[in-house]
């Protein structure tokens, strides 16, 4: 095996191996095995890997979406069934995909609080010197701080959205639901519930 090439069939024996291993301890109560090394590295180059790829290559995290994808991994080992899938590869790059997509959204939730927080704070939270008194700095301060506090909000616009559609979702499907009443305007321009045509 070279230095960045994960083998699959190799990686699978492997995983069937410490499967095997798992079910014996359950099954005799037993302390769960240690996952192997191999396995170990392997996750880790995938996780590597991925992070070099181009939509995720300039996060300043990006230590730490690979940490995340490494221990979702390890969570997710023995949920890999080698008798429904041959690719161990496929499933754990899709595991670590997805913890950075987590990683991701979690940051710019952070980055937007840190904004919006520089943004709309007062400026005697600021601890200065006994020369910065004058009114002149202070003012000069300020406004530097939070014009260059520029800050990403699409995560507040991404939620609000998102609640927008689930509400529209949800009210149409209130509509076209066949168990509420329709609202019907009668001959007179009068509205009522469909529920209370009287069938005579």
């Amino acid at each position: 095996m070279t230095t960045h090439y994960v083998n699959n069939a190799q990686m699978l024996e492997f995983i069937k191996d410490y499967r095997e291993k798992l079910l014996d301890a359950k099954t005799n109560s037993t302390e769960i095995p240690r996952i192997p090394e191999y396995l170990g590295e392997c996750i880790m180059k995938i996780a590597t890997g991925l992070s070099r790829k181009s939509n995720f290559i300039n996060y300043s995290y990006k230590d730490d979406m690979i940490l995340d994808g490494i221990e979702n991994c390890v969570h997710c080992m023995h949920s890999f069934d080698p008798e429904k899938s041959s690719n161990p590869f496929s499933y754990f790059t899709q595991v670590i995909y997805f913890a950075f997509l987590r990683r991701i959204a979690k940051e710019k939730k952070q980055s937007y609080i840190k904004g919006k927080l520089i943004q709309d704070m007062a400026f005697d939270s600021f601890d200065l010197q006994g020369h910065d008194d004058d009114a002149d700095f202070k003012n000069a301060y300020t406004a530097f701080i939070q014009s260059n506090s520029n800050f990403d909000d699409s995560f507040i616009k991404n939620k609000e959205k998102k609640k927008k559609e689930k509400l529209k979702q949800s009210l149409a499907n209130f509509i076209d639901d066949p168990k509420n009443p329709k609202i019907i305007i009668n001959e007179d321009n009068n509205p009522f519930f469909s529920d209370e045509i009287r069938h005579e």
